[in-house]
């Protein structure tokens, strides 16, 4: 029963760090603060549309990861049956994580073994490679998100200006400018775009 609950504990850890559920997330909260000052979409919302895209992601690992272990005789040991599961996982990790994070993780690696241990890291382990994975979504989520936000930082910005012209310092340039930002976002079909630019960098 405690293995059981531990298992509980450890998967939707798992599930968040080891999937591109960090990079949507943040890349949806980042949008969050553009449209609305984190009112628009609400924080419901855009986390289960952050799920809903790292697993839709994560589909064809999960179906390799299964039609591998599925392969194994029913003879296999434990160790050949987590061989065979980690490596899609492994696969995908190596495809979407730049090598400059792989190299950074793997110095870590070796600085915190002992020197005689040192040789064995390869870079290809699954405790080298999530870290660098996770650290490569968060940076490219920032460089999404930096994108994402300049447009709406421009209306903001019109919109204060035109305010201070009229003399209306106590309307919130916030309230002026959302049905613009709204109007600016589906006007190029934003949902859209946004969901095929982050699920397409998986391909």
């Amino acid at each position: 029963m405690n293995d059981l609950l531990n298992l509980a504990g450890v998967v939707p850890v798992l599930a968040v760090t080891s999937t591109a559920f960090v990079k949507f997330g943040v890349v949806l909260a980042i949008l969050r603060r553009a449209l609305g000052g984190n009112a628009v979409p609400p924080a419901t919302v855009a986390f289960v549309l952050a799920a809903v895209f790292a697993v839709f992601v994560a589909a064809p690992v999960a179906e390799r990861t299964y039609a591998a272990t599925n392969a194994l005789s029913g003879k296999a040991t434990v160790a050949e049956r987590w061989s065979a599961a980690a490596k899609p996982a492994a696969d995908f990790f190596l495809a979407h994580t730049p090598k400059a994070e792989r190299e950074a993780f793997v110095d870590l690696a070796k600085r915190l073994r002992p020197e005689a241990e040192r040789a064995s890291v390869t870079g290809t382990e699954l405790s080298i490679l999530a870290p660098a994975f996770c650290i490569a979504e968060l940076k490219s989520a920032f460089q999404v998100g930096f994108f994402l936000y300049l447009p709406f930082l421009l209306i903001e910005l019109l919109v204060s200006t035109i305010l201070l012209a009229l003399g209306m310092q106590r309307l919130q340039p916030e309230m002026v400018s959302l049905p613009f930002k709204l109007l600016l976002f589906v006007a190029v079909d934003g949902w859209h775009l946004l969901a095929r630019g982050l699920l397409l960098g998986y391909a």
